[in-house]
């Protein structure tokens, strides 16, 4: 076991995990944080998306070990108020069925779009190609990503 000091949505926490701990677990059970889920395990599906430094990662195969002194932002970070305009435009186009891989969904979205503001629809499709829905609302996630950007 090993003692890290983590920033997490602006926030230390320390925690005493094995090193090789994926982030996902340490953000879920041992700091609370239960929006990012957990769904394939193996970084194929997107569910696990967080912000590292900014940049989209999947926590499920990134080890605690790894982090450093990065900034991590989940979805609880995103917006204290749920007023992102990924997460207004989630709303609006009313994206979500079960709801599950939403989280990974809109921090993708919120990632690709702080690089690209004013996406094509084909750079859309590119950029969440590796988010998976089983609810197949990918039109509707595509909808909400460029309404997005106009909110931006």
């Amino acid at each position: 076991m090993a003692n890290y000091n983590l920033r997490i949505n602006g926030n230390d926490y320390n925690v005493e995990v094995e090193d090789d701990t994926p982030l996902l677990w340490v953000l879920r059970d041992h700091i609370g944080l239960v929006g990012t889920k957990y769904s394939c395990g193996i970084a194929q599906c997107g569910a696990c998306t967080v912000h590292v430094n900014g940049e989209a990662a999947f926590s499920c195969t990134l080890p605690v070990s790894s982090i450093g002194s990065d900034e991590i932002t989940t979805i609880e970070g995103l917006s204290s108020e749920g007023d992102h305009p990924v997460q207004k435009a989630w709303d609006e186009v009313d994206t979500a069925q079960c709801g599950y891989c939403q989280a990974g969904q809109i921090m993708t979205a919120a990632a690709f779009l702080r690089k690209n503001p004013k996406p094509t629809m084909e750079e859309i499709e590119n950029a969440m190609n590796r988010n998976l829905c089983r609810c197949g609302t990918y039109h509707k996630i595509r909808e909400a990503v460029a309404l997005a950007a106009k909110l931006k």
